[in-house]
């Protein structure tokens, strides 16, 4: 898929926001890309997942492994395109956790997916859990890295949509400065 035509999904779906949005890595940005749009349209999250899949297919795996929440429609639609099973990871008390009765084993080939990469916090905490499990994680994918590339997670990373999205600081974010009210459109921490 070119990159414009990924926008266009985007676009149609209502996933393209701009105002003054606090990112799930706590950072601050003008634009914010809402996938949870994408993923209520079953066609988008096929043509969306299958693109990915595509860039995955001469990959062995065995399983697909998401962070709840943005994740988990992603990491299943993905795990059908590459024909394996998936699980996901949720938050206990701010730490990331397998639960009801997931499990991975050494000798499993996983994947990472995440829907939007920025800072790659709960990407690295996956893989932070996984690995104390002895898990062999071999790629990370995203439909989106906001990163451009700059983000490094030890393995190879593949995305539908790279983008240089310029985000802030807190402390230095202009959009503060001019007293532009905040939301928090994602799903880890509640705007205060």
């Amino acid at each position: 898929m070119k990159d414009k035509e990924i926008m266009d999904i985007f676009e149609q779906s209502g996933g393209v926001l701009t105002g003054h949005f606090r990112l799930t890595s706590g950072r601050h940005s003008g634009q914010y890309m809402q996938c949870a749009k994408l993923f209520v349209n079953p066609k988008h999250s096929e043509l969306l997942c299958s693109a990915l899949a595509k860039k995955l297919s001469h990959l062995d795996i065995d399983m697909v492994v998401s962070p709840a929440v943005g994740g988990i429609i992603m990491g299943y639609v993905m795990a059908k395109h590459l024909g394996c099973n998936n699980v996901f990871t949720e938050r206990v008390d701010g730490e990331m956790q397998l639960r009801r009765g997931f499990s991975v084993t050494p000798d499993m080939k996983i994947v990472v997916v995440e829907d939007v990469v920025t800072t790659g916090g709960s990407v690295k905490e996956v893989i932070a859990l996984l690995t104390s499990m002895g898990a062999n994680i071999i790629a990370v994918a995203s439909i989106v890295d906001r990163s451009a590339g700059k983000v490094v997670f030890g393995r190879d990373f593949y995305s539908l949509l790279s983008m240089d999205v310029v985000s802030y600081s807190e402390e230095e974010c202009p959009l503060c400065k001019e007293g532009m009210h905040i939301t928090k459109p994602g799903s880890r921490h509640l705007v205060k």
